[in-house]
């Protein structure tokens, strides 16, 4: 496999390593330790015009592949990524601080993406329409559009980025990549596992950095779609800039304010362990975390009981080791987004259940001071829309608990009442209820006696509202980096049309 073995880790453009025009660099640092775990150059704009030059004059040769040919290059990387599980595992947890078995995961997603992708170029694509003539044939069929920028998150460094590039490059368009500036190791390595593919030159290009290389891929004129998947703000600036585009596609999937619906007909073990795992999974850092859970008055203060005494007993610790349930935060920024969200809710009114925000010295690991750490956060309050406690998203362990009485069409209204439509679940075990939710819930992603976090890559991943306006993933990637085209074949020698168009000629006599 190849391996750099310069002190400075460099951009992939082109089919080469290459240091770019630019002389910054920024280091990457491992959350939980506060060590730094290497350095790689900061793409510029110019890193970003070169990458997509090279996309641009790569995509025409690489369309004109058969989707087999195409995805035979990511059969060599769903095997490398299967080969390299537990090494890779290790390095996602030790770039974005996730505990390891979430790492691990990580990586295993992302091969399921890879093989759901590959494994497509096999199957049927488009659709036979029947026609109105007996003799015409009607088809539908997908083209790639061309240039595809993607702009990935750090809290899925591995898994989100082949969601992105794994189907756009099968379908046939070719890829400008930015990773998060937080987890630009993964980023290396993926790039590496591109290069030992032998994929051609172009076709995949990497440009690590921070948000002005991200901006240069969205405003570009060579680039046809846009797939991100990272915050509501950047992701609706993105939206806004590519609309005033014609022609231009973007596909955002965003944050949320997620919530889980805890009935008076819920089985309590379910829904105590729905939301732990949902509000502290990942530290609370994935876009589908639980930061409300909204409790029948019948049900409230046992599960409110059984709640509080395992959010203050989850484990935080060295996210390597496989007895810890919270890692760090990704950074310091994080740490202070949580303590100024947690300083709100008190002001806001809400009483204060469980505070770990700041770990006692014990619970820190020996040799992680330098880290980043938080502990889960807990209270109740009464609910009110005004809020913002209750309608911003902290991207934490800061969960609020919010009583409700009445039917379930109560609390479904509580639920929806966020700017967000990400993931959302419902504990019952009355099916009408169920689904209830499921029909009126606003949500991209629903779930029914389970966290609300957990993706399958077949099924689609966003949400509606401030959420999303796109799934850039799986199936539902290929609406965005195609454009489908109906066509209509006449067999016979005379020209029929539909609706009883008349087909004749008329001429002056």
């Amino acid at each position: 496999m190849s391996q750099q073995t310069m002190d400075v880790s460099q951009h992939y453009i082109a089919g080469e390593w290459t240091d770019g025009v630019g002389e910054e660099t920024f280091e990457s640092v491992n959350p939980a330790t506060g060590e730094t775990l290497g350095e790689f150059r900061q793409g510029t704009e110019a890193d970003v015009d070169r990458a997509l030059a090279a996309a641009d004059e790569a995509f025409e040769e690489w369309r004109d592949l058969s989707y087999i040919d195409r995805a035979e290059y990511l059969w060599d990387i769903y095997h490398e990524l299967r080969d390299r599980h537990e090494e890779l595992g290790r390095v996602v947890t030790e770039e974005c601080g996730k505990e390891i078995s979430e790492g691990k995961a990580d990586v295993t997603e992302a091969w399921h993406m890879v093989e759901w992708a590959a494994g497509n170029a096999r199957h049927p694509h488009g659709d036979v329409v029947p026609s109105e003539i007996p003799s015409k044939d009607a088809y539908m069929r997908r083209k790639p559009r061309g240039v595809v920028g993607c702009i990935t998150p750090w809290n899925f460094p591995v898994a989100i980025p082949f969601w992105h590039m794994a189907v756009t490059l099968v379908e046939g368009n070719t890829v400008v990549w930015k990773p998060a500036e937080q987890t630009p190791r993964c980023g290396q390595i993926i790039a590496e596992m591109f290069e030992d593919a032998g994929i051609p030159d172009g076709v995949f290009n990497m440009v690590q950095g921070f948000g002005d290389a991200g901006n240069a891929i969205v405003e570009d004129e060579r680039v046809s779609t846009v797939l991100f998947t990272g915050s509501a703000e950047v992701g609706h600036e993105i939206s806004g800039k590519v609309g005033a585009e014609p022609g231009k596609l973007a596909a955002c999937e965003m944050g949320g304010k997620n919530g889980i619906v805890i009935t008076e007909q819920a089985d309590m073990d379910t829904a105590v362990h729905s939301a732990v795992m949902s509000s502290f999974k990942t530290t609370g850092q994935r876009c589908v975390s639980s930061e409300r859970l909204i409790v029948h008055t019948d049900v409230y203060d046992e599960f409110k009981e059984r709640f509080v005494e395992l959010a203050e007993g989850v484990k935080i610790g060295d996210p390597l080791e496989e007895d810890t349930f919270m890692g760090p935060v990704v950074d310091e920024s994080q740490v202070e987004k949580f303590h100024k969200y947690n300083e709100l809710a008190r002001k806001e009114g809400g009483r204060v259940l469980v505070d770990r925000a700041d770990p006692e010295e014990g619970e820190i690991p020996e040799g992680h001071e330098g880290g980043y750490w938080i502990g889960p956060f807990v209270y109740e309050i009464e609910y009110d829309p005004e809020l913002r406690c209750l309608q911003e998203e902290v991207f934490g362990p800061h969960v609020a608990l919010v009583e409700y009485s009445g039917d379930v069409e109560n609390a479904i209204e509580i639920h929806n009442d966020t700017p967000y439509g990400l993931a959302g679940a419902i504990i019952s075990e009355d099916y009408r209820q169920i689904h209830a939710f499921r029909d009126y819930g606003e949500v991209g992603l629903g779930y029914a006696n389970l966290p609300c976090i957990g993706a399958e890559v077949h099924l689609p991943f966003g949400g509606v509202k401030k959420s999303g306006n796109g799934y850039p993933s799986a199936r539902e990637v290929i609406e965005a980096v195609t454009e489908r085209t109906a066509f209509t074949l006449n067999n016979s020698r005379e020209i029929e049309m539909a609706q009883g168009l008349s087909a004749d000629i008329k001429l002056d006599e």
